[in-house]
């Protein structure tokens, strides 16, 4: 197991990303159970080097606001029931269910596809027809564009669970994609209520960015892949424990 020291150095509210003390300031009473989520990294290749999407959290937001962050939220029930043009590759589904006991592994891959509809209007998925009796508003739009997601160009990429010391926490499992693979079509992604300035960073960009911990750390395992694909990369798996950040891989 791995103690990476310098990330309670990298973000200015660092202290917040201590294990949890009860009456430390602003900390909520106890610390919050972290709620499953799912979140995607489109990696898309241009000629100067691939470029990742991310895009600033409203600034009315309760969970960190105004941070750069990859699109992603909270898992739905329904999540699990939608059907798919496809389904994630065995090798992603057996990492999800080593580091998942409650809830299927599609579940997590189709929320990163809604999520990401939902926060970016681009749609990961392949012509196809969706029953309408098991979905919820997002999947409802998702649908009318007649499409199905496509889920095995989504690889797990990595875990992690949230500070305490915040008053949300999440329990996140990242995706890593190919844009061209991934995406219907390359329109482009659009602001909306909870994303704004989306755009496509190169890695030198996305560092440069006002970015949580949590996201500097997944971004710099992105790194990592990128400038060694050919070589094996086991999901991180990233939390706080008594003394801090731990991290090992799954």
């Amino acid at each position: 197991m791995n103690q990476p020291d310098d990330l309670l150095a990298l973000d200015p509210a660092a202290e917040r990303d201590m294990p949890y003390q009860a009456g430390s300031p602003d900390a909520p009473a106890r610390a919050p159970r972290p709620k499953d989520a799912a979140t995607l990294i489109l990696i898309q290749e241009a000629q100067s080097g691939p470029k990742i999407l991310m895009g600033r959290r409203a600034s009315g937001h309760s969970f960190m606001p105004d941070k750069y962050v990859f699109p992603g939220g909270k898992v739905d029930r329904c999540d699990r029931f939608v059907d798919a043009h496809d389904e994630l590759h065995p090798q992603s589904s057996e990492d999800l269910s080593k580091a998942n006991k409650t809830r299927h592994p599609r579940a997590f891959a189709l929320a990163a596809i809604r999520e990401t509809w939902e926060e970016t209007g681009l749609l990961i998925g392949r012509p196809g027809t969706l029953p309408l009796r098991t979905l919820d508003t997002g999947w409802t739009s998702f649908a009318a564009a007649g499409i199905a997601p496509h889920l095995s160009p989504l690889h797990f990429f990595a875990r992690a669970i949230t500070p305490p010391q915040r008053h949300k926490r999440f329990d996140a499992r990242f995706f890593i994609a190919n844009a061209e693979e991934a995406l219907y079509d390359m329109r482009p992604a659009r602001d909306g209520a909870e994303m704004q300035d989306l755009r496509w960073f190169s890695l030198e960009e996305a560092f440069s960015l006002d970015l949580p911990n949590v996201t500097r750390f997944i971004l710099s395992e992105v790194q990592t892949r990128l400038q060694a694909p050919e070589k094996p990369h086991a999901p991180a798996f990233l939390r706080w424990g008594r003394t801090g950040p731990q991290m090992d891989r799954l």
